[in-house]
């Protein structure tokens, strides 16, 4: 198996949104991105998999070895070996990747947030410094467009913070920011325990409307120009508001059930996006 194959076969096996978006770009940018992907999904599986902190530790350090044998040229693992390309054809900064480690490694001494402003951060490094890199890839005009893929970055990581209540309290984190809660009258407890109540469904609903004004705030910023070759962000964005819509629809039970949308209907978004970005990139000026 090739370093390429290897990034393709974890992206395909992830079940992500994101992969339904890779599909619509050139194989050039389809390599880079992948490989990218691939790489938050290495270091993401560790706090995941890992039961104990101490070997997770273990194991992000040597991520951050090994991204400093990337851009030394001398890189071992096969996800950094097909990083190798992306780095040379695009502004990837090493920086960028190890604050994408900080953020996961945030995941294994902070299981709270006491304020958005703290839980920001944390959004920033695992998700919007995501965005960063990817607006590189998928190439820019503007300036401007790095402010969006920024803000699309927290849309995507607030999204996938209130899906993932339940999922989360299981492994007893709470995103959500504590004075929140605080405000709707929630306890830490009742995240934990699955309490359903009507202040649990208020406080939800407001998590569900900083989504919205996020990625709001994203397309605000992103320059008309840069739009169809941000195609790609733009197809996450549609799968990803149609997965924060049947949330809503479904009454904001996230404490009951991860809502996720069928492997089908991501791919219609994502062909359905494609082709009226396709026919909006059309219709301008030339």
């Amino acid at each position: 198996m090739t370093p390429d194959q290897y990034c393709q076969d974890k992206a395909a096996k992830s079940g992500s949104s994101f992969y339904y978006s890779f599909m619509f770009l050139p194989p050039e940018q389809r390599q880079a991105i992948v490989a990218l992907y691939a790489f938050c999904r290495e270091v993401d599986d560790v706090v995941d998999e890992c039961s104990d902190p101490t070997l997770a530790q273990t194991k992000l350090a040597w991520w951050r070895l090994e991204i400093d044998n990337l851009f030394k040229d001398v890189p071992t693992h096969p996800v950094t070996q097909a990083l190798q390309t992306a780095i040379q054809g695009y502004n990837l900064p090493q920086e960028h990747f190890l604050e994408i480690i900080d953020g996961m490694e945030m995941d294994l001494s902070q299981f709270s947030y006491p304020s958005f402003k703290d839980l920001s951060l944390y959004c920033y490094r695992v998700a919007s410094v995501v965005g960063l890199m990817a607006a590189e890839i998928f190439g820019f005009k503007e300036r401007q467009t790095l402010k969006y893929a920024h803000n699309l970055g927290m849309a995507f990581q607030l999204t996938n913070i209130l899906r993932d209540v339940a999922e989360d309290s299981q492994r007893g984190r709470i995103y959500l920011p504590l004075d929140e809660l605080e405000r709707f009258g929630v306890s830490s407890d009742d995240i934990l325990n699955f309490n359903n109540s009507d202040n649990v469904k208020q406080l939800m609903a407001f998590q569900a409307q900083r989504c919205h004004e996020y990625y709001d705030k994203a397309f605000a910023l992103l320059p008309e120009t840069d739009r169809y070759s941000q195609r790609t962000g733009i197809i996450m964005a549609a799968i990803y508001q149609a997965t924060l819509r049947e949330i809503e629809r479904d009454g904001l039970n996230v404490l009951r059930e991860r809502v996720s949308l069928t492997p089908i209907r991501k791919l219609w978004i994502a062909w359905r996006t494609a082709r009226a970005e396709k026919k909006r990139f059309k219709r301008l000026p030339k």
